[in-house]
């Protein structure tokens, strides 16, 4: 209890007692690690230790997320008694105020819960879907050609029906332990008193200045008198504050009917230049949806994530259990370890672009893509000494046979990972995004901007004649490579982890549970570990790091490479006999917070 009460003392510097009672008042000044104004002592703490790049350490509790002020949130519903749910749900407030390019209120997620009480695994699938008046061509010029990218991307026409309200209605209903309503007064009371513009903020908008610039709302936010905003701006969003007060009062209900919705029906549909379908009952019927886990072992573990529609815990599982019959040991400065994760990574790839997709809409090879039989045939593929020199899709056993052409969608780096463990032991991991950075660009009325989710379909709906498992169709949720997972021995979580970063995420999430369960690194070690990442054949290297100095190597097998920044947001816990790690991805702003 005193070290509870030690906890809530060092966060007291971000929200006053009277935010906690009432969002009318104005939040104080705490911008943590925003550069502009001084940080609470916990977060100070947290981030010289991620500075110094060691985990965070703690007995009964933590959390690790995307931004500091975030984190305090999620960190006193757990001081207080709440658990893993109501942290989320304090967290994922917070977020779409201060972080509003990756996640938010008009995007979607996925959530995978360890019960300690139960011992279970459960995932909530709370991805975006498409308009019930979408149609298989919706990403096609007039003469069936895919659109560019962009040109599909700022408007109306990329929104799907946004997931993430419902979701943390759903995990609060089944794991909450606090009031709901008071989840949401340290995001109000940030919204209305305002916050310090993080420096990853302040250079996103300036990078996409031209595309935030398109629509009047957004602009006047993000570029207020023609300016993009600064680092250090103090910033509102009274909107968004009125906006959390509905739901605090009436619950998710509140988004997707009423004014919000309506709103949002308004908004994508009224897009100047690229309009959307949606309509109201496209709200009125979203639900979120509990679906099997997916669970491979390695190591003498299970790895355990989200299936279809997302691709994440398939693919990560199959480069895993690829590799669990070779000797990783050798560790990240030798080459050919990375050639066996790269040519795995490959391979599983390349299943993902041809079988996942949304599996209430087409049949996908779960079972088959995850059996140990079909993996250790696959694995043979790895036993040459150099890069293979082509991959293809396997013939994984179907429950029945479709014929699948190769996907071509694509998914641009942007998200944000939540992880969390509470004093009673449960777990979660989740993953959280409204696509592309700053999605649609088009911002509700509510102070919220809406999704590009449905440019992960793919454009193209058939090649050579023969369909694509993950083209547009109406109420489909398109497929992703978001991974939270959660890593367990004896039926006890180990490992709860997870990243942003386009399809890279499956990479990203890939190398972190192979460095913690291989080399032996603790959760900071390993998410600050240099990226290589390989999905189609030309191997990324995190440029300015070790990394690069795989690239000779690398070259001997046989792989074109490619230096470049690879911005993760990896956020992980490990749990062991002597308690709590915490650890953020030194690539953005992020922080682990415990007690």
């Amino acid at each position: 209890m005193f070290q509870r009460l030690a906890l809530l003392a060092l966060l007291a510097g971000a929200l006053p007692a009277t935010a906690q009672q009432t969002a009318d008042s104005v939040a104080p000044e705490t911008g943590a690690a925003t550069g502009a104004m001084a940080a609470s002592p916990a977060v100070q703490a947290a981030l010289d230790a991620k500075a110094a790049g060691q985990p965070v350490a703690a007995q009964t509790w933590m959390i690790a997320a995307a931004n500091p002020l975030a984190v305090e949130a999620g960190a006193k519903a757990l001081a207080t008694g709440g658990s893993a749910a109501d942290a989320m749900v304090a967290v994922q407030a917070v977020l779409g105020l201060v972080e509003p390019q990756s996640s938010g209120l008009g995007g979607g997620a996925f959530l995978v819960w360890y019960d300690a009480a139960t011992g279970e695994v459960t995932t909530l699938d709370g991805r975006e879907t498409a308009p019930l008046a979408a149609t298989p061509t919706l990403f096609q010029t007039a003469d069936g050609e895919p659109l560019k990218f962009f040109d599909a991307v700022v408007g109306g026409r990329s929104v799907g029906v946004p997931g993430t309200p419902a979701l943390m209605q759903a995990a609060h209903d089944r794991w909450g332990q606090s009031d709901w309503a008071g989840l949401f007064t340290d995001a109000i009371a940030l919204a209305e008193g305002g916050f310090a513009v993080s420096p990853r903020l302040a250079a996103l908008v300036a990078r996409d200045a031209e595309r935030l610039s398109r629509f009047a709302a957004t602009r006047t936010y993000f570029l207020p008198g023609g300016t993009p905003l600064a680092e250090g701006d103090r910033l509102t969003n009274v909107a968004y504050g009125q906006t959390l007060r509905s739901l605090a009062a009436h619950g998710a209900e509140a988004f997707y009917s009423g004014p919000i919705a309506q709103d949002i029906v308004t908004t994508v549909r009224t897009a100047a230049g690229n309009p959307g379908v949606m309509a109201p009952i496209d709200l009125a019927i979203y639900q979120v949806k509990e679906r099997d886990p997916v669970c491979v072992a390695y190591r003498a573990h299970d790895v355990c994530g989200m299936g279809p529609p997302s691709s994440g815990a398939l693919t990560v599982g199959q480069i895993l259990g690829m590799l669990d019959g070779y000797d990783l040991s050798a560790g990240p400065e030798e080459a050919d370890v990375w050639r066996l994760i790269g040519d795995a990574s490959r391979l599983a790839f390349a299943d993902r672009g041809r079988y996942m997709a949304d599996s209430d809409f087409v049949p996908v090879p779960v079972n088959g893509l995850v059996d140990p039989v079909y993996l250790a045939d696959r694995a043979t593929l790895l036993a040459g000494g150099d890069a293979l020199p082509e991959v293809a899709p396997g013939s994984p056993a179907f429950d029945h046979a479709l014929n699948w052409a190769d996907d071509d969608s694509l998914e641009f780096p942007s998200t944000s990972h939540i992880s969390i463990v509470d004093a009673a032991g449960n777990a979660l991991s989740m993953t959280t995004t409204i696509e592309n950075g700053f999605g649609s660009r088009l911002m509700a009325a509510g102070g919220f901007l809406l999704n590009n989710e449905l440019t992960d379909f793919s454009f193209r709906t058939h090649r050579n004649g023969v369909p694509i498992a993950n083209r547009v169709e109406p109420g489909k949720r398109p497929r992703s490579s978001m991974s939270p997972t959660i890593v367990l021995k004896d039926g006890e979580p180990v490992l709860v982890v997870g990243s942003p970063g386009g399809s890279r995420i499956i990479g990203y999430v890939a190398k972190t549970i192979i460095a913690h369960l291989d080399w032996g690194l603790d959760v900071q070690t390993a998410v600050s570990l240099p990226h290589a990442v390989n999905r189609f054949g030309t191997y990324d290297l995190e440029e300015g790091t070790s990394a690069a100095e795989l690239e000779a190597g690398l070259q001997t097998f046989g792989y074109e490479t490619n230096l470049r920044g690879l911005n993760s947001g990896l956020h992980a816990i490990s749990v062991g006999p002597d308690g709590l790690l915490g650890g953020a991805d030194p690539r953005r702003e992020g922080i682990a917070l415990g007690d």
